[in-house]
């Protein structure tokens, strides 16, 4: 047996069946490392030597919801809803129903912007979308396609447009590892190879939008209003410095690189002009960190659970034994190398880190059975994107879930894991399978 199918298939089955998410990977890890014959303490040293590398992101997460907070406090978020909810007042149902589609537009448009255009990743959600929720609610708009079309602008742009994130993932390392696999790149369009895996996230994303999620869903009003602090009212100063702070929080994080820092300096600047009370401040962050604490734990999980699955070497084998089972059989080669794919970013969460796990692997094989170096880079480069959507561990599923779940009402696995994964990752196989086929 192999222990990264068996760690990724639990981890998704006790996720399914209403386990938390954080204790389902947990609990994987532990299983996973037993199969691959770790003893327990082995298994246990490797999940502590991995969580570190999540401690960061789920600091991130902390101080941009306490940030988040801080912003609907400055009544900015209350003025944004009235005024498109006075639009909404004044509108009949069709116009409600194309006011509601350049909502979702806009949204698609600062995700795509935050891979490439202002390279911010995840860091706008929090801020961005609970203010929007009580618009999103009066529109009666179903958080499922919402969340589709964020992970949607979170993935497509990086395995597409080589800028920005692209930049990293195409030129740096897809292009870098199949070359250093092996492969002459020497005048190879990677955008060419890998537009046709991008029109099938095109294609999910026409499904999900135009027919799975376009009728009404309703949520609690209250509970909306509840957590966007509704009561609170708004000046001229708070509205000024919260654009600041936003301001400030977004050229700090492109300065630096990082999401910590943009955050804290957002909230300084709140505290430090009075829009948020010193002695206040305590429960604003308290109450931002209760927001992302789930989020934030379990991208901590995920990454001791990534090490343990590395830990046990069953990577390698899965990916080799993969090979054995193809007998010179291109179009099989080319489902079987993506399914492998698809459980190994599952498992890991990160197609930034798959892909040089499995380049070494794909191209003397793919090369071996007569693949064009087109086909081949379109195949390692849709290996490594398969699951980063509709995955539990991803931050592209993570993101819009911490930003729609604000007000408790958008489950982490019903509502953003299956819908991205049914819409994206199948999609994306075929299309996937498709390019490497036809190139």
């Amino acid at each position: 047996m192999n222990a990264v199918i068996i760690a990724v298939v639990l981890m998704l089955a006790l996720s399914l069946a209403r386990m938390h998410v954080m204790l389902s990977m947990i609990v994987a890890a532990f299983v996973g490392g037993w199969i691959g014959g770790l003893d327990m303490q082995t298994t246990l040293k490797a999940f502590n030597s991995g969580i570190g590398g999540g401690a960061g992101i789920a600091l991130s997460y902390a101080l941009l919801g306490g940030f988040a907070v801080a912003i609907s406090l400055s009544g900015l978020p209350h003025l944004l809803a009235d005024k498109i909810l006075s639009r909404i007042g004044k509108s009949d149902e069709q116009t409600s129903h194309w006011l509601g589609q350049g909502l979702l537009f806009l949204l698609m448009l600062v995700a795509i912007s935050s891979q490439n255009l202002i390279p911010i990743h995840i860091a706008f959600i929090p801020i961005l979308i609970p203010p929007l929720l009580l618009v999103m609610t009066r529109l009666q708009m179903d958080r499922r396609m919402v969340a589709c079309v964020l992970t949607f602008g979170l993935v497509t742009p990086y395995m597409f447009l080589p800028v920005g994130f692209g930049g990293i993932y195409l030129n740096e390392i897809l292009l870098g590892k199949v070359a250093a696999a092996g492969l002459d790149v020497e005048g190879l369009s990677v955008v060419k190879a890998m537009a046709i895996p991008a029109l099938g996230m095109v294609a999910g994303l026409l499904i999900a939008v135009l027919f799975s999620y376009r009728g009404k869903r309703s949520y609690d009003m209250q509970a909306v209003e509840r957590t966007e602090h509704t009561e609170q009212g708004y000046n001229a100063k708070s509205l000024w410095v919260a654009g600041a702070a936003i301001v400030a929080a977004f050229v700090t994080q492109l300065y630096t690189d990082s999401m910590v820092l943009g955050a804290m300096a957002g909230f300084l600047l709140f505290s430090a002009t009075g829009v948020i009370r010193w002695h206040e401040s305590d429960g604003v962050l308290v109450d931002g960190m209760k927001m992302m604490a789930s989020i934030g734990f379990i991208m901590i999980a995920a990454s001791g659970f990534s090490e343990v699955l590395k830990t046990t070497g069953h990577i390698d084998t899965l990916v080799n034994g993969a090979s054995d089972w193809l007998a010179g059989n291109k179009a099989l080669a080319a489902l079987m190398l993506l399914v492998v794919g698809l459980l190994l970013t599952m498992g890991i969460g990160s197609s930034f880190s798959t892909i040089p796990i499995i380049a070494a692997i794909y191209v003397p094989l793919c090369l071996q059975m007569g693949f064009s170096p087109l086909a081949i880079i379109a195949l390692v480069g849709t290996a490594g994107a398969l699951g980063d959507a509709g995955s539990p561990a991803s931050d592209s599923t993570l993101g819009p879930t911490a930003g729609l779940n604000a007000d408790g009402q958008h489950n982490h696995m019903r509502d953003t894991v299956i819908p991205t994964f049914l819409h994206f990752n199948l999609p994306l196989l075929a299309a996937g399978w498709v390019a490497a086929m036809v190139l």
